[in-house]
Protein backbone atom coordinates (compact mmCIF):
# COMPACT_ATOMS: atom_id res chain seq x y z
CA UNK A 1 0.00 0.00 0.00
CA UNK A 2 1.08 3.51 -0.93
CA UNK A 3 1.63 6.09 1.47
CA UNK A 4 -0.68 8.29 0.19
CA UNK A 5 -3.44 5.28 0.71
CA UNK A 6 -1.59 4.50 3.79
CA UNK A 7 -2.64 8.18 5.18
CA UNK A 8 -6.44 7.82 3.76
CA UNK A 9 -6.54 4.50 5.72
CA UNK A 10 -5.38 6.24 8.68
CA UNK A 11 -7.86 9.39 8.32
CA UNK A 12 -11.02 6.77 8.19
CA UNK A 13 -11.94 7.53 4.46
CA UNK A 14 -13.32 4.87 1.93
CA UNK A 15 -13.13 4.53 -1.93
CA UNK A 16 -14.07 7.88 -2.54
CA UNK A 17 -14.08 9.60 0.52
CA UNK A 18 -10.19 8.17 0.75
CA UNK A 19 -9.80 10.10 -2.45
CA UNK A 20 -10.76 13.43 -0.96
CA UNK A 21 -10.50 13.45 2.61
CA UNK A 22 -14.86 25.29 1.68
CA UNK A 23 -17.63 37.30 0.69
CA UNK A 24 -15.25 38.77 -0.31
CA UNK A 25 -17.01 40.86 -3.77
CA UNK A 26 -14.89 39.63 -7.00
CA UNK A 27 -15.74 40.69 -10.54
CA UNK A 28 -18.38 38.49 -12.22
CA UNK A 29 -17.30 36.48 -15.06
CA UNK A 30 -18.38 37.01 -18.30
CA UNK A 31 -20.90 34.57 -19.79
CA UNK A 32 -19.37 33.80 -22.60
CA UNK A 33 -15.88 33.69 -20.76
CA UNK A 34 -14.13 30.31 -21.09
CA UNK A 35 -11.26 28.80 -18.89
CA UNK A 36 -10.14 25.56 -21.22
CA UNK A 37 -7.22 24.93 -18.28
CA UNK A 38 -9.85 24.68 -15.31
CA UNK A 39 -12.03 22.87 -17.90
CA UNK A 40 -9.55 20.25 -18.65
CA UNK A 41 -7.87 20.31 -14.81
CA UNK A 42 -11.77 18.65 -14.07
CA UNK A 43 -11.94 15.82 -17.16
CA UNK A 44 -8.79 14.64 -15.21
CA UNK A 45 -11.17 13.48 -12.23
CA UNK A 46 -13.68 11.93 -15.25
CA UNK A 47 -10.68 10.27 -17.03
CA UNK A 48 -9.58 8.68 -13.65
CA UNK A 49 -13.15 6.80 -13.72
CA UNK A 50 -15.27 9.72 -11.13
CA UNK A 51 -18.59 9.59 -12.72
CA UNK A 52 -18.78 13.56 -12.98
CA UNK A 53 -17.80 16.81 -11.27
CA UNK A 54 -18.85 20.28 -10.91
CA UNK A 55 -16.34 22.78 -10.06
CA UNK A 56 -16.59 26.86 -9.26
CA UNK A 57 -13.31 29.05 -9.33
CA UNK A 58 -13.78 32.75 -8.27
CA UNK A 59 -10.18 34.97 -8.69
CA UNK A 60 -9.16 37.82 -10.35
CA UNK A 61 -10.18 36.78 -13.49
CA UNK A 62 -13.95 36.96 -11.96
CA UNK A 63 -15.90 33.43 -11.24
CA UNK A 64 -16.00 30.39 -13.01
CA UNK A 65 -18.26 27.49 -13.09
CA UNK A 66 -18.33 24.08 -15.39
CA UNK A 67 -19.03 20.90 -15.37
CA UNK A 68 -17.25 17.26 -16.74
CA UNK A 69 -18.51 13.26 -16.77
CA UNK A 70 -22.61 12.38 -15.95
CA UNK A 71 -24.93 13.61 -13.85
CA UNK A 72 -26.27 9.76 -13.72
CA UNK A 73 -24.70 6.49 -14.69
CA UNK A 74 -25.67 5.18 -18.11
CA UNK A 75 -26.97 9.02 -19.67
CA UNK A 76 -25.82 11.62 -21.10
CA UNK A 77 -26.12 14.90 -19.41
CA UNK A 78 -23.62 16.71 -17.17
CA UNK A 79 -23.46 17.07 -13.89
CA UNK A 80 -25.66 20.37 -12.96
CA UNK A 81 -22.99 23.52 -11.81
CA UNK A 82 -25.66 24.31 -9.14
CA UNK A 83 -26.06 20.61 -7.65
CA UNK A 84 -26.34 19.50 -4.32
CA UNK A 85 -23.88 17.53 -2.77
CA UNK A 86 -22.88 15.58 0.75
CA UNK A 87 -19.98 17.38 2.25
CA UNK A 88 -17.81 14.44 4.16
CA UNK A 89 -15.63 15.72 6.35
CA UNK A 90 -15.70 19.94 4.99
CA UNK A 91 -18.82 19.49 7.49
CA UNK A 92 -16.06 19.93 10.35
CA UNK A 93 -14.89 22.96 9.35
CA UNK A 94 -18.50 24.65 9.76
CA UNK A 95 -18.50 22.79 13.31
CA UNK A 96 -15.10 24.17 14.03
CA UNK A 97 -16.64 27.77 13.23
CA UNK A 98 -19.46 27.45 14.95
CA UNK A 99 -18.10 26.01 18.07
CA UNK A 100 -15.21 28.74 18.00
CA UNK A 101 -18.13 31.32 17.52
CA UNK A 102 -19.35 30.40 21.44
CA UNK A 103 -15.16 30.84 22.43
CA UNK A 104 -15.53 34.50 20.67
CA UNK A 105 -18.62 35.33 22.67
CA UNK A 106 -16.85 34.01 25.87
CA UNK A 107 -19.12 31.19 26.54
CA UNK A 108 -16.44 28.57 26.55
CA UNK A 109 -12.15 28.74 26.85
CA UNK A 110 -9.89 27.17 23.72
CA UNK A 111 -8.16 25.44 26.66
CA UNK A 112 -10.89 24.60 28.99
CA UNK A 113 -11.86 21.05 29.52
CA UNK A 114 -15.37 19.91 27.78
CA UNK A 115 -16.11 17.05 30.17
CA UNK A 116 -17.60 19.29 33.05
CA UNK A 117 -19.73 19.83 30.25
CA UNK A 118 -20.60 16.51 29.48
CA UNK A 119 -20.41 15.14 32.25
CA UNK A 120 -23.01 12.11 31.09
CA UNK A 121 -20.44 10.55 28.52
CA UNK A 122 -17.41 9.94 30.32
CA UNK A 123 -15.06 12.04 28.91
CA UNK A 124 -11.33 12.70 29.86
CA UNK A 125 -11.17 15.49 32.19
CA UNK A 126 -8.30 16.69 30.12
CA UNK A 127 -9.67 16.93 27.34
CA UNK A 128 -10.08 20.84 25.90
CA UNK A 129 -11.93 22.61 23.15
CA UNK A 130 -8.57 23.39 21.58
CA UNK A 131 -7.78 19.25 21.25
CA UNK A 132 -11.29 18.46 19.56
CA UNK A 133 -11.27 21.18 17.28
CA UNK A 134 -7.06 20.25 16.12
CA UNK A 135 -7.36 16.26 16.78
CA UNK A 136 -5.21 15.66 19.27
CA UNK A 137 -7.75 14.37 21.73
CA UNK A 138 -6.78 10.75 21.68
CA UNK A 139 -10.47 9.97 21.02
CA UNK A 140 -11.18 6.37 19.89
CA UNK A 141 -12.76 7.31 15.81
CA UNK A 142 -15.75 5.77 16.21
CA UNK A 143 -15.78 5.01 12.87
CA UNK A 144 -12.81 2.90 13.46
CA UNK A 145 -8.81 3.03 14.18
CA UNK A 146 -5.81 1.69 11.58
CA UNK A 147 -3.41 1.00 13.42
CA UNK A 148 0.13 1.54 12.87
CA UNK A 149 0.84 -2.28 12.71
CA UNK A 150 -1.75 -2.72 9.67
CA UNK A 151 -4.66 -3.91 11.86
CA UNK A 152 -8.15 -2.37 12.70
CA UNK A 153 -10.18 -2.06 15.59
CA UNK A 154 -13.87 -1.87 13.83
CA UNK A 155 -16.34 0.76 14.93
CA UNK A 156 -19.58 0.90 13.58
CA UNK A 157 -20.25 -0.26 9.61
CA UNK A 158 -19.52 2.01 7.47
CA UNK A 159 -17.75 0.69 4.38
CA UNK A 160 -18.79 -2.92 2.58
CA UNK A 161 -22.23 -4.46 2.34
CA UNK A 162 -22.65 -3.92 6.49
CA UNK A 163 -23.32 -0.29 5.24
CA UNK A 164 -25.05 -1.19 2.17
CA UNK A 165 -27.81 -3.15 4.49
CA UNK A 166 -28.04 0.06 7.39
CA UNK A 167 -27.28 3.09 5.20
CA UNK A 168 -31.05 4.15 6.35
CA UNK A 169 -30.04 3.11 10.03
CA UNK A 170 -30.34 6.29 12.17
CA UNK A 171 -27.61 6.94 15.29
CA UNK A 172 -27.75 9.47 18.07
CA UNK A 173 -24.70 11.34 18.34
CA UNK A 174 -24.43 10.59 22.12
CA UNK A 175 -24.51 6.91 21.41
CA UNK A 176 -21.14 7.42 18.49
CA UNK A 177 -19.20 8.99 21.64
CA UNK A 178 -20.25 6.57 24.16
CA UNK A 179 -19.18 3.57 21.88
CA UNK A 180 -15.61 5.43 21.43
CA UNK A 181 -15.62 6.13 24.61
CA UNK A 182 -16.01 2.26 25.60
CA UNK A 183 -12.81 1.69 23.47
CA UNK A 184 -9.18 2.68 25.02
CA UNK A 185 -7.65 6.50 23.68
CA UNK A 186 -5.44 6.10 21.28
CA UNK A 187 -3.09 8.17 23.04
CA UNK A 188 -3.02 10.55 26.16
CA UNK A 189 -5.02 14.22 25.62
CA UNK A 190 -2.73 16.68 24.07
CA UNK A 191 -0.02 14.08 23.33
CA UNK A 192 0.02 13.83 19.36
CA UNK A 193 -2.57 14.11 16.84
CA UNK A 194 -4.97 11.47 14.76
CA UNK A 195 -7.76 12.20 12.93
CA UNK A 196 -10.85 11.39 14.50
CA UNK A 197 -14.98 12.29 13.58
CA UNK A 198 -15.74 11.42 17.26
CA UNK A 199 -14.41 15.00 17.89
CA UNK A 200 -16.28 16.86 15.53
CA UNK A 201 -19.58 14.70 17.83
CA UNK A 202 -18.43 15.69 20.83
CA UNK A 203 -17.95 19.27 19.54
CA UNK A 204 -21.92 19.26 18.11
CA UNK A 205 -22.46 17.90 21.78
CA UNK A 206 -20.90 20.73 23.60
CA UNK A 207 -22.36 23.54 21.15
CA UNK A 208 -25.81 22.26 21.88
CA UNK A 209 -24.98 22.07 25.49
CA UNK A 210 -23.50 25.87 25.47
CA UNK A 211 -26.57 26.91 23.83
CA UNK A 212 -29.71 25.04 24.77
CA UNK A 213 -30.38 24.30 21.33
CA UNK A 214 -30.46 22.24 18.70
CA UNK A 215 -27.08 22.12 16.64
CA UNK A 216 -29.17 22.29 13.31
CA UNK A 217 -30.64 25.93 14.42
CA UNK A 218 -27.19 27.28 16.30
CA UNK A 219 -26.14 26.62 12.67
CA UNK A 220 -28.63 28.52 10.37
CA UNK A 221 -28.97 31.05 13.03
CA UNK A 222 -25.31 31.96 13.46
CA UNK A 223 -23.91 31.02 9.96
CA UNK A 224 -26.36 29.64 7.36
CA UNK A 225 -29.32 32.77 7.48
CA UNK A 226 -26.51 35.82 7.78
CA UNK A 227 -24.64 34.59 4.67
CA UNK A 228 -27.77 33.61 2.95
CA UNK A 229 -26.57 29.82 2.42
CA UNK A 230 -30.09 28.78 1.39
CA UNK A 231 -29.06 25.43 -0.31
CA UNK A 232 -26.90 24.37 2.55
CA UNK A 233 -28.00 22.09 5.42
CA UNK A 234 -27.18 19.55 8.46
CA UNK A 235 -30.03 17.11 7.37
CA UNK A 236 -29.72 14.72 10.77
CA UNK A 237 -31.50 11.40 9.53
CA UNK A 238 -33.40 12.55 6.73
CA UNK A 239 -31.76 10.64 3.79
CA UNK A 240 -32.78 12.80 0.77
CA UNK A 241 -31.23 15.44 -1.28
CA UNK A 242 -32.55 18.62 -2.25
CA UNK A 243 -32.94 19.00 -6.40
CA UNK A 244 -30.92 19.34 -8.77
CA UNK A 245 -28.26 17.02 -8.12
CA UNK A 246 -25.58 14.75 -9.87
CA UNK A 247 -26.54 10.68 -8.47
CA UNK A 248 -23.40 8.63 -6.79
CA UNK A 249 -22.54 5.23 -6.76
CA UNK A 250 -21.27 2.79 -4.07
CA UNK A 251 -19.02 -0.14 -5.06
CA UNK A 252 -19.19 -3.38 -2.86
CA UNK A 253 -18.77 -6.86 -3.01
CA UNK A 254 -21.58 -9.35 -1.85
CA UNK A 255 -20.97 -12.91 -1.60
CA UNK A 256 -17.82 -12.41 -3.73
CA UNK A 257 -19.66 -10.61 -6.50
CA UNK A 258 -18.98 -6.78 -7.02
CA UNK A 259 -21.93 -4.57 -7.44
CA UNK A 260 -22.69 -0.79 -7.64
CA UNK A 261 -25.91 0.77 -6.38
CA UNK A 262 -26.76 4.17 -6.01
CA UNK A 263 -26.37 5.62 -2.79
CA UNK A 264 -27.63 9.67 -3.29
CA UNK A 265 -30.17 8.73 -0.43
CA UNK A 266 -28.60 7.34 2.49
CA UNK A 267 -28.74 8.41 6.16
CA UNK A 268 -25.51 10.16 7.15
CA UNK A 269 -26.03 9.96 11.01
CA UNK A 270 -23.21 7.36 11.72
CA UNK A 271 -20.79 10.44 10.43
CA UNK A 272 -23.21 13.08 12.07
CA UNK A 273 -21.34 16.45 12.34
CA UNK A 274 -17.85 15.18 11.34
CA UNK A 275 -19.43 14.52 7.98
CA UNK A 276 -23.60 15.36 7.39
CA UNK A 277 -23.90 18.08 5.82
CA UNK A 278 -25.44 18.96 2.12
CA UNK A 279 -24.27 21.79 0.13
CA UNK A 280 -23.49 23.49 -3.15
CA UNK A 281 -20.60 24.97 -4.67
CA UNK A 282 -21.77 28.50 -4.62
CA UNK A 283 -22.70 28.30 -0.78
CA UNK A 284 -19.22 27.00 -0.22
CA UNK A 285 -17.40 29.12 -1.57
CA UNK A 286 -19.33 31.88 0.09
CA UNK A 287 -19.02 30.47 3.56
CA UNK A 288 -15.04 29.81 2.84
CA UNK A 289 -14.68 33.26 1.78
CA UNK A 290 -16.23 35.02 4.22
CA UNK A 291 -14.64 32.79 7.29
CA UNK A 292 -11.11 33.37 6.21
CA UNK A 293 -12.03 37.16 5.13
CA UNK A 294 -12.64 37.36 8.79
CA UNK A 295 -16.47 37.85 8.91
CA UNK A 296 -17.32 34.79 11.13
CA UNK A 297 -14.52 35.04 13.64
CA UNK A 298 -12.03 37.55 15.09
CA UNK A 299 -9.06 38.13 13.89
CA UNK A 300 -6.92 36.03 17.03
CA UNK A 301 -9.33 32.91 16.70
CA UNK A 302 -8.79 32.88 12.83
CA UNK A 303 -5.07 33.32 13.68
CA UNK A 304 -5.78 30.22 16.04
CA UNK A 305 -8.01 28.30 13.41
CA UNK A 306 -4.44 28.83 11.30
CA UNK A 307 -1.82 27.61 14.08
CA UNK A 308 -0.84 23.66 12.57
CA UNK A 309 0.37 20.70 14.59
CA UNK A 310 3.67 19.25 13.54
CA UNK A 311 2.43 15.59 13.73
CA UNK A 312 -0.52 16.35 10.96
CA UNK A 313 0.44 16.53 7.73
CA UNK A 314 -1.51 14.74 4.66
CA UNK A 315 -1.86 15.23 1.38
CA UNK A 316 -3.87 18.47 2.02
CA UNK A 317 -0.60 20.13 4.22
CA UNK A 318 -1.10 20.30 8.12
CA UNK A 319 -4.29 20.46 10.18
CA UNK A 320 -4.90 23.60 12.77
CA UNK A 321 -8.41 24.07 14.24
CA UNK A 322 -10.80 22.14 12.18
CA UNK A 323 -9.20 23.24 8.82
CA UNK A 324 -5.93 22.47 6.44
CA UNK A 325 -3.32 24.76 5.71
CA UNK A 326 -0.73 24.06 2.76
CA UNK A 327 1.93 26.07 1.39
CA UNK A 328 2.01 25.08 -2.05
CA UNK A 329 5.30 26.17 -2.47
CA UNK A 330 7.35 28.83 -4.87
CA UNK A 331 5.16 30.54 -7.77
CA UNK A 332 2.14 29.91 -6.17
CA UNK A 333 -0.23 32.01 -4.13
CA UNK A 334 1.69 31.11 -0.88
CA UNK A 335 -0.62 28.87 1.58
CA UNK A 336 -4.22 27.68 1.03
CA UNK A 337 -6.63 26.52 3.49
CA UNK A 338 -8.73 23.75 2.82
CA UNK A 339 -10.68 21.38 4.17
CA UNK A 340 -12.00 18.20 1.53
CA UNK A 341 -14.73 15.19 2.43
CA UNK A 342 -16.08 12.82 1.41
CA UNK A 343 -18.99 10.57 2.15
CA UNK A 344 -19.56 7.00 0.25
CA UNK A 345 -20.59 8.30 -3.06
CA UNK A 346 -19.52 11.55 -3.11
CA UNK A 347 -16.88 14.04 -2.40
CA UNK A 348 -16.00 17.84 -2.11
CA UNK A 349 -13.52 20.30 -2.47
CA UNK A 350 -13.14 23.67 -0.80
CA UNK A 351 -9.86 25.50 -0.76
CA UNK A 352 -9.36 29.49 -0.14
CA UNK A 353 -6.51 32.42 -0.14
CA UNK A 354 -6.09 33.26 3.65
CA UNK A 355 -7.82 37.11 2.39
CA UNK A 356 -10.67 34.70 1.31
CA UNK A 357 -10.23 36.26 -2.37
CA UNK A 358 -9.32 33.31 -4.48
CA UNK A 359 -11.46 30.17 -4.15
CA UNK A 360 -12.43 26.77 -5.16
CA UNK A 361 -15.06 24.62 -4.33
CA UNK A 362 -15.79 21.64 -6.25
CA UNK A 363 -18.22 18.04 -5.99
CA UNK A 364 -16.96 14.95 -7.48
CA UNK A 365 -19.13 11.89 -7.32
CA UNK A 366 -18.26 8.40 -7.54
CA UNK A 367 -19.15 6.01 -10.17
CA UNK A 368 -18.56 1.92 -10.74
CA UNK A 369 -14.55 2.22 -11.26
CA UNK A 370 -12.33 0.79 -8.39
CA UNK A 371 -9.59 2.53 -9.85
CA UNK A 372 -10.53 5.81 -9.37
CA UNK A 373 -9.07 6.58 -6.11
CA UNK A 374 -5.73 5.80 -6.83
CA UNK A 375 -5.54 8.71 -9.86
CA UNK A 376 -7.13 11.14 -7.09
CA UNK A 377 -4.07 12.77 -5.36
CA UNK A 378 -2.51 13.89 -9.09
CA UNK A 379 -5.71 14.91 -10.21
CA UNK A 380 -6.23 17.37 -6.92
CA UNK A 381 -2.84 18.73 -7.67
CA UNK A 382 -2.72 19.72 -10.82
CA UNK A 383 -6.24 21.24 -10.22
CA UNK A 384 -4.99 22.78 -7.39
CA UNK A 385 -2.15 24.22 -9.47
CA UNK A 386 -3.93 25.15 -12.17
CA UNK A 387 -6.49 27.30 -9.60
CA UNK A 388 -3.35 29.16 -7.48
CA UNK A 389 -0.36 28.79 -9.36
CA UNK A 390 -1.66 29.66 -12.82
CA UNK A 391 -0.11 26.36 -14.24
Amino acid sequence: MTKTLKTFRRLGLTALAAALLAGVTAPVASAGQDRPELRQAAQEFVDAGFAGMQLRVRDERGEWTGSVGVRELGGTAKPPTNGHFRLGSTTKNFTATLLLQLVAEGRIGLDTPVAKFLPELGLDSRITVRMLLQHTSGLFNHTGEYNPDGTVTPGIPWTGKEWVDKRFHTYQPEELVRLAVSKPAVFEPGARWSYSNTNSVVARLLVEKLTGRPFADELDQRILRPLKLRDTLSPGSWAGMPKPYAHAYYRYEDAGQWKTIDVTHQNPTWISSAGDMISTTKDLQTYFSALQSGKLLPAWLLAEMRVTHPGSESLYGFYGLGQFSQDLGPGCVGVVLNHNGGLNGYGSLMYSTPDGSKTLTASITAGDDANAAKAFPAALNKLVRTVFCGK
